[in-house]
């Protein structure tokens, strides 16, 4: 039986990604969409080549996604059939962006692709390779690098606007709101950087890597910490609001629909999890680790594995996502979602209404996304380990 009062924090993804590299994984070798197996919640599953730990996104009728077999891929939500695959030729890991038909996604480079054709329109050379998921706002593409640097890139030329130099490798996908950008780095720090300028406001130091993607609602950041802790900061100051420690370090962010939260898991399940209660409705079961972020769109959620499968599972719900960066309208997701780099607070306000309240976890407003990482994730460790005893 584990002990519940020791806390035993995650490899960094830095190291999990070095670990796989070394052991190498077993993957099917044809891509191409199949019919879902072993569980009648499956609609379909797309085959890539490797595994896939890059988020999906979803907008006019087509999934993008990455993978660790060199391709972003364009899917069909209704079939599964490949539409279109770009070669970038090394592991995808990042999510793609899309914002007016053109796909954001950083492997190597930073590229933009035509989403309806697959065709590349431009590239951008960063220091290093970048697992930071790229954001537009107002004409500008934000990404950060494994060499520390976060860039601010003319989406339409791909030519470079400035450079913010941090001290360590950037992971966490960054944050536009109200003109300033917020990212988090491996040396456990969350950045507030002028959007227009690249100048610093402020930095606030947590103790563990930033590797998760940075929420902001009704004037505070919320961001995750391989610490265990998931922190509220004041938007304008840096100053620290709260802070919630949970058993476990944070990779990245669930989803939430209609009151049940979605997140994948390194046992290999996609949870799904009552928001109020903490009580599970379903698990669905793939072959390997979940580090893919899901998204709902229509009822479906999607979400890759490390066994190189795209998902598409009925989620039993009847709506989309709703918080996180997709709240945020950072990634482009369902169609009229597209970015504006203003502050969604009413819409935040409206969804934060549904709450995820336990034994061990304070009630944080679901529409602040990554607080949802630290309620729900901290909700379903908590009863997985009662579950177990």
């Amino acid at each position: 039986m584990t002990d519940n009062h020791e806390k035993v924090l995650p490899p960094t993804r830095r190291t999990v990604l070095k670990t796989i590299g070394t052991i190498g994984l077993t993957v099917p070798i044809q891509s191409g969409a199949v019919a879902a197996q072993e569980s009648d919640r499956g609609v379909w599953t797309f085959e890539t080549s490797d595994a896939i730990d890059s988020s999906p996104t979803v907008i006019n009728g087509t999934v993008f996604i990455g993978s660790r077999d060199g391709n972003l891929y364009a899917v069909d939500v209704e079939t599964g059939e490949q539409q279109w695959a770009f070669e970038i030729g090394t592991e995808v890991y990042a999510a793609p962006t899309v914002v007016d038909e053109t796909v954001f996604v950083s492997a190597d480079k930073l590229y933009a692709v035509d989403a309806n054709t697959g065709d590349q329109q431009w590239t951008f050379e960063t220091g290093d390779f970048a697992n930071s998921s790229p954001t537009m706002v107002d004409g500008t593409v934000f990404v950060g690098s494994r060499d520390g640097n976060l860039y601010a890139v003319d989406a339409d030329t791909g030519d470079q606007q400035w450079v913010f130099e941090t001290s360590d490798v950037i992971f966490s996908s960054p944050t536009i709101v109200d003109g300033t950008v917020f990212v988090g780095n491996d040396a456990g720090n969350l950045y507030a950087v002028d959007a227009d300028t690249g100048d610093q406001q402020w930095t606030f130091e947590t103790q563990g890597n930033v590797e998760s993607s940075p929420t902001v609602a009704n004037g505070s950041v919320f961001i995750g910490s391989n610490d265990a802790n998931l922190y509220a900061v004041n938007a304008d100051t840096g100053d620290q609001q709260w802070a919630f420690e949970a058993d476990n370090g944070f990779f990245s962010s669930p989803t939430v629909s209609n009151g049940t939260v979605f997140v994948g898991c390194w046992d290999s399940n996609l949870y799904a999890v009552n928001a109020e209660s903490g009580d599970q409705q379903w698990v669905f079961e793939t072959d390997d680790a979940i580090f893919s972020s899901p998204t709902v769109a229509d009822g479906i959620v999607y979400f890759g594995s490390f066994d190189g499968t795209l998902y598409a599972v009925d989620a039993d719900v009847s709506s989309s996502s709703q918080g996180s960066r997709i709240n945020l309208r950072t990634l482009g997701h369902n169609g009229n979602a597209l970015m504006t780099g203003e502050s969604d607070e009413d819409e935040s306000n409206s969804e934060s209404s549904e709450s995820a309240s336990g034994d061990s976890a304070p009630g944080f407003g679901l529409g602040s996304g990554i607080a949802a990482v630290g309620a729900t994730g901290y909700v379903l460790k908590q009863r997985l380990n009662n579950n177990a005893e």
